[in-house]
């Protein structure tokens, strides 16, 4: 009879964020010299912490502000994914194992040990599914999130359990990555989370769902568990690495470049999660200075992020795509849902902004422009169709959930309208996201060839795969003040319900409408 292998259970309680990313580090190093055994690890943080994935940046993610004023602690994760918000209700469990034990590939060993994570809810009451990428749900609701990352042989699985949820403080110190939701299917952070209170109709006992999970792993893993303390060589590590976390140089890893120069960035979502990518030109030079590659999607080993980056340091600009594929073809990282062609479009959609300036457009006004299907040039040559978000209009205004204006002057709506029509475009007022699916979907059919459009880009991005599917060429345009995803209602404007005015950026809207031919192709 074989006999059943021993891991240890290590519990380190409620720590700060800093000493949890700090054991985390000292785990997987330890691990990767086999100098610590195969681990469960649970954890809890105390104060309340955001913590941004391994190449997300702090600006982007967090709301800093509101952070410092509720002390907040924020620190960076050594796994990639996306922001995550963690207080003390919040229970975290980690895998931290020899990849060898697993035999598997890295997308397999994520679903084996989510497999723990489900069979350990399950012993609870709560009946939850793993949702690829990195979700456990119930019911189409995350109860807890998950990521991983490699250090040669050694692995670090960690997951995020929602016991109880504070759901105001986590929107308000996220900045919620809305076109997440998006994939999701879903319209706001109360949509699609949950908790173990939620399920329950009762606040459980940590110990009573530590000891849950504990027989769940049990069970998947095929191991039995030892509760022990971090050894000498851990607890080294761990003095190391505290002092190295806490530092601003390792909070702040990511950042966005310096805003001094010409910054050219684009947002791509892919099956494998958002790549938001900045790049740093030389106009005059066409040449790529740098590039910083963003978002929440999972590659293994971490540093491969930053070597493509390195690969990319000033280079022309035509030879980014051919330098990406070069690259991928000399490494093979671990990606979960991604290939290497997703950051070659990640990367020269951003540098295709530089073609702006030969028509007419500032590059400053660059990154308010947004292509889809299509080069700008397919996206004006042969529009015949300009579509306007319907916030844009006077909250009192009669013309505010129909189409048409009576062009009275109180918004900028009606000079939009008076410049496409001189141009013989069909203008049509979008109400809602099913409208603008149905929308789309006519003008697909009708033989539409290409339009122009109007909305904030938290929106672009949520839908992107909606303009995708439309399959037709166009061009939009960001809007400004007070967005539905800026005052974090964003489930009223889905619905066409917002009560608010959003400003068009018509100086950009006249520039991008003149290099559309008057009548080209009038419907």
């Amino acid at each position: 009879m074989t006999q059943m292998k021993k891991w240890r259970l290590l519990d380190t309680g409620a720590r700060t964020a800093t000493d949890n990313v700090a054991i985390d580090s000292a785990l997987l190093k330890a691990r990767s010299r086999n100098a610590s055994p195969d681990t469960l690890h649970f954890l809890q943080y105390s104060p309340a912490a955001v913590l941004v994935g391994y190449f997300q940046s702090v600006a982007q993610e967090a709301r800093e502000d509101f952070c410092r004023g509720r002390g907040i602690e924020i620190q960076r994760r050594i796994t990639g994914g996306g922001a995550l918000y963690f207080d003390s209700t919040h229970l975290g469990w980690e895998i931290v194992a020899r990849k060898a034990a697993f035999g598997l590939r890295a997308d397999d060993i994520s679903v084996k040990v989510s497999e723990g994570v489900v069979a350990g809810l399950k012993l609870l009451g709560v009946k939850t599914a793993f949702r690829p990428r990195n979700d456990i749900e119930v019911n189409g609701k995350k109860i807890s999130g998950t990521g991983g990352v490699f250090d040669g042989d050694a692995l670090l699985f960690q997951g995020t359990l929602l016991v109880d949820l504070d759901v105001e403080s986590m929107i308000r110190a996220l900045r919620i990555p809305t076109e997440k939701l998006s994939a999701k299917g879903l319209s706001s952070a109360r949509e699609r989370v949950t908790s173990l209170k939620d399920e329950l109709g009762r606040l459980p006992a940590l110990e009573e769902v530590k000891a849950a999970l504990r027989h769940g792993f049990e069970q998947s893993l095929g191991v039995s568990f030892a509760e022990g303390p971090m050894n000498g060589d851990e607890l080294k590590l761990y003095e190391r690495f505290r002092e190295e976390h806490r530092q601003r140089d390792w909070i702040n890893l990511v950042e966005d470049p310096p805003e001094e120069h010409l910054i050219l960035r684009s947002a791509l979502k892919t099956g494998g999660g958002l790549i938001r990518t900045a790049v740093s030109v030389d106009a005059r030079r066409r040449r790529l200075k740098y590039a910083l590659i963003t978002g929440d999607f999972f590659i293994n080993p971490s540093r491969t992020i930053f070597d493509l980056e390195a690969a990319l340091k000033n280079i022309p600009l035509g030879d980014a795509g051919a330098v990406i594929e070069a690259f991928f073809e000399s490494v093979s990282p671990d990606m979960l849902g991604l290939s290497p062609a997703d950051f070659r479009e990640a990367i020269e959609t951003a540098i295709a902004k530089m073609d702006l300036a030969g028509h007419g457009i500032d590059l400053a006004d660059a990154n308010s422009v947004f292509t889809v299907n299509g080069t700008f040039e397919e996206a004006v040559e042969s529009c015949s169709l300009l579509l306007l978000p319907y916030c844009a209009k006077k909250i009192d205004c009669e013309f505010r959930e129909v189409d048409g204006c009576d062009q009275c002057g109180e918004c900028g709506v009606g000079d939009a309208y008076a410049l496409a029509e001189g141009l013989g475009l069909q203008v049509i007022t979008i109400h809602n996201y099913e409208h603008l699916r149905d929308t789309l979907a006519a003008c697909r059919e009708n033989g539409t060839r290409s339009y122009i459009g109007c909305c904030c880009e938290a929106f672009f991005v949520k839908h992107q795969e909606t303009f995708r599917e439309a399959g037709l060429p166009a061009a939009l345009i960001d809007i400004e003040k007070d967005t539905c995803y800026q005052l974090e209602v964003e489930e009223q404007a889905y619905t066409g319900q917002f009560e608010n005015q959003t400003e068009l950026k018509l100086p950009l809207l006249e520039k991008v409408l003149g290099n559309v031919r008057k009548n080209s192709a009038a419907v």
